[in-house]
C-alpha cells in the first residue's frame, strides 16, 4: 500500500507541509494546525487526513511514509 492509495490529493499536499519523520509528530502537527485554521474546507482536510493517519499503526505509516515528502526536502525529481 502507498499513500497515493489512501489519500487523496489535497491530502498528500497538505501533509508535505509538515514534518512526516513520525506518526506522532506529524498527528501534533495536525492537531496544532486545527487550532489556527479556520477556513472549512481546509479544516475538513485536515480531520479527514488526521483520522486516517490515527487510524494506522506505526508499521502501516512507516511503510507509506516516502510517499510523503516533506516540500523543504523535494528535490523536483520522483524518487
Amino acid at each position: 500500500m502507498n499513500a497515493i492509495q489512501i489519500f487523496s490529493a489535497e491530502e498528500i499536499n497538505l501533509l508535505c507541509i509538515y514534518s512526516t519523520e513520525t506518526r506522532a509528530e506529524l498527528l501534533d502537527d495536525l492537531r496544532q494546525a486545527l487550532s489556527t485554521v479556520f477556513d472549512p474546507e481546509l479544516r475538513a482536510i485536515i480531520k479527514t487526513a488526521a483520522a486516517k493517519i490515527e487510524g494506522m499503526t506505526d508499521a502501516e505509516y512507516t511503510e507509506i511514509m516516502p510517499g510523503l515528502i516533506p516540500a523543504d526536502e523535494y528535490d523536483g525529481e520522483d524518487k
